[in-house]
């Protein structure tokens, strides 16, 4: 079993441009918010305002409906939702 499979959060707080996410482990991350639009077009009482699932395997923000997991926040992954807004154009959509 890979360690990142029992990683737990323990601790979020945020920046105006930073999330930083504190684990079971001792490791503390700091990601750019942009990489999840919806908390970074939160406010900061929204980002505040989340509840740990599973006893820390995910983050879940009611007020902005956004989930996170704990892995990929230790893997530095961007949301699904910032990815497909950096997708590059197909060569389709830019003839038309």
């Amino acid at each position: 079993m890979n360690t990142l499979d029992k990683i737990l959060v323990t601790r979020i707080s945020s920046t105006p441009d930073t999330l930083l996410v504190d684990f079971n482990d001792g490791r503390t991350v700091q990601l750019p918010l942009l990489w999840y639009p919806r908390l970074y077009r939160a406010t900061a009482t929204q980002r505040e305002h989340y509840e740990l699932l599973g006893s820390g395997f995910g983050v879940h923000w009611p007020d902005v409906d956004e989930d996170l997991s704990a892995k990929s926040l230790a893997l530095g992954k961007p949301s699904i939702e910032f990815i497909k807004q950096q997708r590059v154009p197909a060569r389709e959509e830019l003839a038309a």
